[in-house]
């Protein structure tokens, strides 16, 4: 490992349970000694009394000291007259680069951040994560898991990835995967019967017990996956320099064995 630690910003809009337990992981490492890197600043879209999910995950931030930067999007939008936001995305970037430009930092890790930001992935180096592997769906996690469902499909997992301006299509650094089919998952695809996605998705919606339970399976996944990956960077596994011409590298194992450790502390 490298004698000097990574020094990270990361972005998120800070929204739910996936984006306050993937920081909240990172932190933990961090704290621990077991990921070598520091977190320079953390940029928020949103601001405080927005909402009580950002809230609380800026208070974690202030808990640990680290210079939250926050900019509301939806505030941004309102002063810019409503317009469309694909006509905002590079004026909201250039005003977050600013805001961020006195954080030096090495890498820029996307934790949650619900915004597609072609400046910023031009202007810094970025990772994202995506809940669904290399060859599966793009796009928001639940829209993810309603795709799967409509394929059928026997298996998913996550990824974590450059972030370039096609979404979710950056080289892609590491993955991880895990089955939704056959012992424990049988009797929920049996639930949601031969109906397709759409059907379901207007019915029980995302209350549907095979969705709530890929959504579990992969949140478990995705934070130690995170880690797993800052680690591997950090101590020179992955080559960010030379991502697009080097294979992904499967954390799968390494991601199950940290699910065991937790479990056997619970």
């Amino acid at each position: 490992m490298s004698a000097t630690p990574i020094r990270l910003g990361w972005l998120s809009t800070g929204r739910g349970e996936g984006s306050y337990g993937l920081l909240k992981a990172a932190l933990a490492a961090i704290d621990s000694g077991t990921l070598n890197a520091g977190i320079g600043f953390v940029f928020c879209n949103r601001e405080k009394g927005q909402a009580s999910g950002s809230d609380r995950f800026m208070a974690l931030v202030d808990e640990h000291g680290i210079p939250l930067v926050s900019l509301s999007s939806q505030r941004f939008r309102r002063e810019h007259g409503r317009a469309k936001w694909p006509d905002l995305r590079e004026d909201f970037d250039a005003a977050v680069l600013k805001l961020i430009e006195p954080y030096a930092v090495d890498l820029t890790v996307n934790a949650g951040y619900m915004l597609i930001a072609p400046l910023l992935c031009r202007e810094t180096l970025m990772i994202n994560l995506h809940p669904a592997l290399p060859e599966g769906p793009a796009g928001m996690w639940q829209g993810v898991i309603w795709d799967l469902i409509g394929q059928r499909a026997s298996e998913t997992g996550a990824m974590v990835h450059i972030v370039t301006e096609e979404v979710d299509g950056g080289p892609v650094l590491a993955t991880c995967r895990f089955p939704i089919s056959g012992d424990e998952w049988d009797s929920l695809w049996q639930q949601a019967g031969k109906l397709s996605a759409r059907e379901l998705k207007e019915g029980p919606g995302e209350e549907l017990p095979l969705f709530r339970a890929v959504r579990q399976k992969g949140v478990e996944r995705e934070r130690p996956l995170l880690v797993e990956t800052l680690r591997a960077i950090s101590d020179g596994r992955i080559d960010l320099e030379r991502a697009s011409d080097a294979p992904p590298l499967d954390l799968t194992e390494a991601v199950e064995r940290c699910l065991v450790e937790v479990a056997a502390t619970a």
